[in-house]
């Protein structure tokens, strides 16, 4: 018994030893974990509630398209990118927004919204699309320059076709009609074996304006 008894004591001693040694390490890292728990728990909640606001003002955005409010729509969305600017509604707040301002004559108030997502959108898809779309309100705006500069990043596949498109239109209106040809002849590239609807309209009014450069 007396064996056992002073085997215990030199691992009580160890241990303490170890403590010593250890202990504050291990306090620090037991601390670090259940901070890092409490702060995940702590971010999740506050992301879930920034997606839950974001989502209400999108709906009130989508509400005012929908009956051409151009003012409510710009207001909303501009309250998402001020305040919830990392979520997805904001990027897509800003494109419905920037629609119902072009087609209430607010070209300018499109163009900030456009100007946003063409810059600061994290969506590849999205961002291409605000870039031809300031591209277009550029183009109506008679700045053909700057339409251009837009245009210059490649797109997504997606979109290459439109962007060749636009790029053409542009430059048959600057009197570049050779230029124009190959942006068009681009754009035909782009659609190549592309189906449904859509790839055939833009197909075909892609043609008819390659025709008219030669007419």
């Amino acid at each position: 018994m007396a064996v056992y008894d002073l085997e215990e004591q030199e691992q009580i001693s160890e241990l303490k030893a170890w403590w010593e040694q250890y202990g504050k390490l291990v306090t620090a890292i037991a601390l670090a974990a259940a901070l890092a728990s409490v702060g995940w728990q702590g971010m999740k909640w506050y992301q879930n509630r920034q997606a839950s606001e974001a989502s209400a003002l999108y709906a009130t955005v989508q509400e005012a398209a929908e009956r051409g409010e151009a003012q409510k729509a710009r207001e909303a969305a501009g309250r998402i990118i001020e305040n919830y600017s990392g979520t997805a509604y904001a990027e897509m707040a800003a494109l419905v927004s920037s629609d119902v301002q072009f087609s209430a004559g607010e070209a300018q108030n499109a163009r900030a919204q456009l100007e946003w997502l063409a810059t600061e959108g994290s969506d590849p898809l999205l961002r291409d699309l605000a870039r031809l779309r300031l591209a277009t309100v550029l183009f109506d705006a008679g700045d053909h320059a700057a339409a251009l500069a837009q245009l210059g990043p490649e797109p997504v596949a997606s979109l290459k076709a439109r962007f060749e498109d636009l790029r053409g239109d542009l430059q048959a209106a600057a009197g570049q009609p050779q230029a124009a040809r190959a942006a068009y002849q681009a754009a035909l590239d782009a659609l190549a074996g592309g189906d449904g609807q859509g790839a055939d309209s833009l197909r075909e009014v892609v043609r008819v304006k390659m025709q008219a450069l030669e007419g």
